[in-house]
């Protein structure tokens, strides 16, 4: 489940940190700055849970 959340904070990341560069153009996100930064503590988030989901699995099994 950890993995999922995860991945899915991870790539949502990716998705605003690029919208709010201005890298990737559409939507209202572009080019503000304020959802680059949220972008970037999503993926921070999403990392940790994919590191937490790792570690939880290699101690079950």
């Amino acid at each position: 489940m950890l993995y999922i959340l995860g991945v899915i904070f991870a790539a949502l990341g990716v998705l605003w940190i690029l919208q709010g560069t201005n890298v990737l153009k559409g939507g209202m996100m572009g080019g503000h700055i304020g959802y680059a930064v949220l972008g970037l503590v999503t993926l921070v988030i999403g990392i940790v849970l994919l590191r937490v989901g790792y570690r939880r699995r290699r101690t079950a099994s």
